[in-house]
């Protein structure tokens, strides 16, 4: 039953080849591997998954992941977001039921977190599933590009905020968790999540997971200690390269 259901499981990372902070973030390279064959190479040691997808509209990134080996499938240039990338890719392929998403520049996400979000996904009735970890900076709970996550007793999510969540009225019993945009998806979901229209709160908050919140769906959440550096910028690939080097 156990590999049944790892059979009918991808991981499909979307590969977009424009970013406005940092130019063909995902072809920089170090040690000359490029971020997104780390990220490749990372997806491919989970345990939970038997496929990895890269998703990309840019032919430049498709050959390259050839190159190195990789399963990649080109997608239309018009997706506004990674999700949308991605249920390109999962509707031509019936044989899978659950779908991981993994972004193509968080080259430190480990197998083992991936395998936590898929068992989640796989194990329970949610029809999401994603990562946090706790956080106590002060800078980084109130820095708006570090998204916060609230849950309840069960780990279902209750919301997301760019802001400060929960406010602090009675601080010493404050509670933070940064939000890790991973994300597992039961495949009915993550096709429904895509098709529906986008959320007030999501434009507001410019986070497409509320639109799932705002719409009834179950978003588990599963607490790390990993602290992966997101490549956003050449500070982040930067360190990033330095922890490669250490």
């Amino acid at each position: 039953m156990v590999q049944d259901k790892i059979n009918k499981t991808a991981v499909i990372i979307p590969a977009r080849l424009n970013s406005t902070r940092l130019k063909n973030k995902l072809l920089l390279t170090v040690n000359d591997k490029p971020v997104i064959q780390y990220v490749y190479e990372s997806a491919k040691k989970a345990k939970l998954a038997s496929k990895v997808i890269i998703a990309t509209d840019s032919e430049e990134i498709y050959g390259i992941a050839k190159n190195f080996g990789a399963d990649v499938e080109m997608t239309s240039a018009d997706h506004k977001s990674g999700s949308d990338r991605i249920a390109e890719v999962a509707k031509r392929h019936p044989e899978f039921e659950y779908i991981l998403n993994m972004q193509g520049d968080e080259p430190e996400i480990t197998p083992e977190v991936i395998d936590k979000a898929l068992d989640v996904i796989q194990n329970t009735n949610a029809d999401i599933s994603t990562l946090v970890r706790k956080i106590t900076d002060k800078e980084q709970i109130e820095s708006p590009n570090c998204v916060k996550c609230v849950f309840d007793n069960d780990f279902n999510a209750l919301y997301f905020s760019r802001y400060p969540i929960p406010y602090p009225r009675n601080p010493e019993f404050a509670t933070y968790y940064a939000h890790i945009g991973m994300y597992g998806y039961k495949k009915d979901a993550l096709l429904k999540m895509t098709s529906l229209p986008q959320a007030e709160i999501e434009k507001t908050e410019s986070l497409e997971q509320l639109r799932a919140l705002y719409n009834g769906m179950k978003i588990k959440v599963v607490i790390t200690n990993l602290n992966p550096t997101g490549i956003d910028t050449i500070e982040d690939f930067n360190k990033f390269k330095a922890s490669i080097s250490k």
